[in-house]
């Protein structure tokens, strides 16, 4: 196959200043991210306020107290984990549901070394303590210790819901069973809770402590019921939808179309994506994100989805009228974020969707973005009709595996010949993840800073 190469030159115009909705972007984030230390902040005060004066005197007492200390901190983190993606709405305007994924996603492997921290050294402080082997000490905790039978299902629930996120591991899991493995998380705190004000130290004997610690689960446990479960159940009645029609684009590749009373009312924007579940056999028990391809127009809404997966893959034998529940919109990756007027669209694979939406809004902004358009084969090519039928858009289809083409696309030097100053470019990104971090490492190599370059992930999982 032989691949498309041009040297694009946009019409130079005025750069303006990063936009409002930007900077208040960042600024939110940030405030999100110094409330999150300060609940940190305030957990370790709880410790130090509580700890006894005596915790260095013994090499057992040191370790019960390094127990202690990573089982607070890594309550506190499973606690932040479930806000992050409890769907809090000031969370989500401030960071975007995407990016709140990727934190709670990032803060799993923290969680995971904490609760074996708190685990081995509790029992390392107990066998120095009462000189037991390590089993012995670890059945003597077990009996020892209030509420620790449902302590220790809590904890194992923890350990197989962290290891199942490792991305090998996550890989190798069809999403359904990863999704009501994760949903085991809310079972484990309600588990491992009653053993940490009975059993915990810094709780038994500190009423203040106790307090704040009731307080923090309770606030969590509202946020998940207010804003994962009741709002969205009584928001998506009042704006159901049914699916209208299903086209198939390409090979692999579907469109769903859906029409409603209040579609037009989600608000969605080109970039964004909601978490669909269809009332059907084989997804009714599960909600997937898929990004919008065609933004609400005339009480009608279009999603395209590569088939990724078991459910991306049933897409295509939905039937029209199936009802259709949609939670959202989330996500940033949006038009509000280009600062730049030369702007640089790169698509593979599904995420041609959320560019394709992407591109008809800035082009009518009036801004003429380019869009790469990455594929094994022309008929892999969906919405490339679409695209060309935009006016001041120019796409450039570039076909063929790397092994068929000799080289890859998108190292460095095919993208330098492709736009030479692309260090003043801005990009968008979203493809399969392999493609995508290869994408913003080349542009980066050429000196495109990174806060204008924007990348969507196909997956929150």
């Amino acid at each position: 196959m032989q691949t498309q190469t041009m040297t694009v030159i946009a019409t130079p115009r005025r750069v303006s200043a990063r936009s409002v909705t930007a900077v208040m972007q960042r600024r939110r984030s940030r405030a999100v991210r110094v409330t999150l230390a300060s609940g940190l902040l305030l957990v370790l005060w709880m410790w130090w306020a509580s700890v006894p004066a005596t915790f260095t005197s013994t090499p057992a007492s040191v370790a019960t107290t390094v127990g202690e200390l990573s089982g607070m901190v890594g309550a506190y983190l499973v606690c932040a984990q479930v806000l992050l993606i409890a769907r809090v709405p000031w969370f989500e305007r401030a960071v975007g549901l995407d990016r709140l994924v990727s934190w709670h996603r990032s803060l799993g492997a923290s969680v995971v070394f904490l609760v074996i921290t708190h685990v081995m050294f509790i029992v390392i402080g107990g066998q120095l303590l009462d000189q037991n082997l390590p089993w012995t000490e670890f059945m003597l905790v077990l009996t020892r210790y209030p509420d620790m039978l449902a302590a220790l299902i809590g904890t194992l629930a923890f350990l197989a819901v962290g290891l199942s996120s490792a991305r090998w591991i996550r890989s190798k899991l069809p999403y359904e069973f990863w999704y009501w493995l994760h949903l085991t998380t809310y079972v484990a705190i309600f588990l491992t809770f009653f053993h940490q004000l009975s059993g915990g130290a810094h709780f038994v004997a500190d009423p203040l402590n106790r307090i704040l610690w009731i307080v923090l689960y309770l606030g969590t446990a509202a946020a998940v019921l207010t804003w994962r479960f009741v709002l969205p159940s009584i928001d998506g009645w009042r704006r159901r939808m049914r699916v209208v029609a299903v086209v198939q684009e390409s090979p692999g590749m579907t469109s769903v179309w859906f029409s409603g009373k209040h579609v037009d009312e989600l608000g969605v924007r080109a970039g964004n994506f909601l978490n669909f579940r269809f009332l059907t056999w084989g997804h009714l028990l599960t909600a997937h994100p898929y990004s919008v391809s065609r933004v609400p127009v005339d009480g009608q809404l279009r999603i395209t989805v590569g088939a990724l997966g078991d459910h991306s893959t049933m897409l295509r034998d939905l039937k029209p009228g199936t009802l259709v529940f949609a939670e959202g919109p989330f996500g940033h990756f949006t038009a509000d974020h280009a600062t730049r007027d030369r702007i640089l669209l790169i698509a593979g694979g599904a995420g041609i969707g959320p560019i394709r939406a992407l591109a008809e809004e800035l082009t009518a902004r009036g801004r003429q973005p380019v869009v790469l358009y990455r594929a094994h084969s022309v008929e892999h090519l969906a919405l490339l009709a679409e695209l060309q039928a935009m006016p001041e858009l120019t796409v450039v289809p570039v076909i063929g595996r790397r092994s068929e083409l000799g080289y890859d696309p998108l190292e460095t030097v095919s993208m330098r010949n492709f736009i030479p100053d692309l260090h003043t470019w801005e990009a968008f990104i979203c493809g399969p993840e392999g493609m995508a971090i290869r994408a913003e490492e080349t542009l980066r190599a050429l000196g495109m800073p990174r806060r204008f370059i924007h990348r969507e992930e196909l997956s929150l999982s």
